[in-house]
């Protein structure tokens, strides 16, 4: 079964099949747990949700796989500086084992009130490093390594198609214009294992290897991981834009210098959500928002989900809190409009279907897929349909109204009495609902219902 989802390399126009056994084999990497994730990294988990809920509405098993980076992630891509989790223990005064299982389960918190379905396994950095050692030793023995005085580093030099994803940055790295070698050979080398400092602050994670005692690389424990749970070669890999240059071309080296095979047959990579500031981040107040910032100033969860498809992925996302007030609106009106549908099925859904489809199976293409959505439940179209659809959205239409079902009641009456030019009623009707805290926005759509 053919199709036309990804994109990869479109000037080589490719076409995704599955394979003989109709499974799925996806990777997605997941949350470096040292501190709150923010909504740009909740934008590519998003992302990766749809595309797993489109191929399980194409029909297809998804076998899924998600890292938990509980250890090795330092405060620089470029192997340099202290490990992100042991540092915020040091300044928390917490353990870094506590640090790690806090926000861990504040991430599993928040993939659910996203309605982001849960990989069918969380795989924890920590829970293998002995998978991890043994991986650096094939490496070791295909030549491909060689040891500095903090640790075990990916001799780049040695292989023809190092950074085959994003070869123009690549080259730009390799001019040695951005990177301080030190005793690395290259730019671009990598670590695969980092030593314990023997001066300076003690660490709290650390391993016996081969090589002494230390800590994995970042990049090696995806590698690791993957190939142990999924095989050798994955059929999606996916993650954020900023993963392309140095975690997954990493990632893609250690990979395929041990198996000889593709480390995946497609990448799929989210584009940033960004503020007028610029680029989000964790270690900025200014640019750090995050699930309870949205929260604290009376926002669902699912109205960022909303926002999020409102933008196709490949495309950078300028975040606003006006917008997100928009994608409240309109997912809410949804959720009105569910209220008076038919039960029984309408005439014309299948073509709504398939425009939907279509939509969503074209790369992904949500913004087209929800202006779809939206045409079918003005017409009407059945219950049974804005369901199907929102397994693939995943916005909670109908299976819980935010509007109780007695405002909705009154709500539907003051329409009728606004067709009618009954004004007087339809005001006296105004002021009951406002009185029990709704306001009613008249539309060219209908009427839109909010909490005052």
């Amino acid at each position: 079964m053919a199709v036309k989802l990804f994109n990869t390399l479109r000037r080589k126009k490719q076409i995704f099949t599955a394979r003989p056994d109709n499974v799925i084999r996806m990777y997605t990497c997941g949350p470096t747990v040292y501190k709150s994730q923010h909504i740009g990294n909740y934008r590519t988990f998003i992302f990766e949700d749809i595309l797993k809920r489109v191929l399980l509405a194409r029909g297809y098993q998804v076998r899924h796989v998600m890292n938990i980076t509980d250890v090795g992630h330092l405060v620089s891509d470029a192997d340099e500086g202290e490990d992100k989790i042991e540092k915020e223990a040091r300044v928390q005064k917490r353990s870094a084992r506590d640090i790690a299982r806090f926000f861990e389960m504040e991430f599993k918190k928040d993939i659910k009130t996203l309605n982001i379905l849960p990989p069918e396994r969380f795989t924890r950095a920590t829970a293998h490093i002995k998978d991890q050692i043994k991986l650096i030793q094939a490496i070791e023995k295909k030549g491909l390594v060689y040891r500095t005085a903090d640790g075990i580093y990916f001799d780049t030099s040695r292989i023809s198609d190092y950074g085959k994803l994003a070869p123009k940055n690549i080259r730009g790295i390799r001019s040695g214009a951005r990177v301080a070698l030190k005793e690395k050979r290259n730019p671009t080398d990598f670590a695969l294992w980092k030593f314990s400092p023997a001066h300076g602050p003690h660490r709290q994670m650390e391993w016996r290897s081969p090589w002494g005692i230390g800590f994995p690389g970042w990049h090696i424990e995806c590698s690791a991981m993957s190939m142990k749970y999924l095989g050798p070669t994955l059929d999606i890999h996916c993650g954020g834009v900023d993963h392309i240059q140095v975690h997954h071309s990493c990632e893609i080296a250690q990979s395929e210098a041990v198996t000889g095979k593709p480390s995946a047959r497609f990448w799929m990579h989210c584009a940033h959500l960004t503020l007028a500031e610029g680029k989000m981040a964790k270690s900025s107040p200014e640019t750090n928002i995050t699930l309870k910032t949205l929260k604290d100033r009376g926002f669902d969860p699912l109205d960022l989900r909303y926002l999020v498809l409102g933008v196709h992925y490949r495309k950078p996302l300028l975040f606003r809190w006006e917008a997100l007030a928009g994608a409240r609106s309109a997912r809410l009106k949804l959720a009105s409009f569910y209220q008076a549908l038919p039960i029984k099925k309408q005439r014309g859904e299948d073509n709504f279907r398939k425009r939907i489809e279509d939509a969503v199976f074209d790369d992904l293409n949500t913004p087209r897929a929800l202006a779809a959505f939206f045409a079918a439940v003005r017409k009407p179209v059945s219950r049974s349909f804005v369901l199907w659809a929102d397994h693939i959205f995943g916005l909670s239409i109908g299976r819980r109204s935010p509007i109780p079902r007695n405002i909705l009641v009154l709500v539907k009456k003051r329409e009728s009495c606004r067709q009618k030019k009954e004004w007087r009623a339809a005001d006296e009707i105004r002021d009951l609902l406002a009185r029990q805290g709704f306001r009613v926005k008249d539309t060219k759509d209908g009427p839109v219902i909010h909490r005052i």
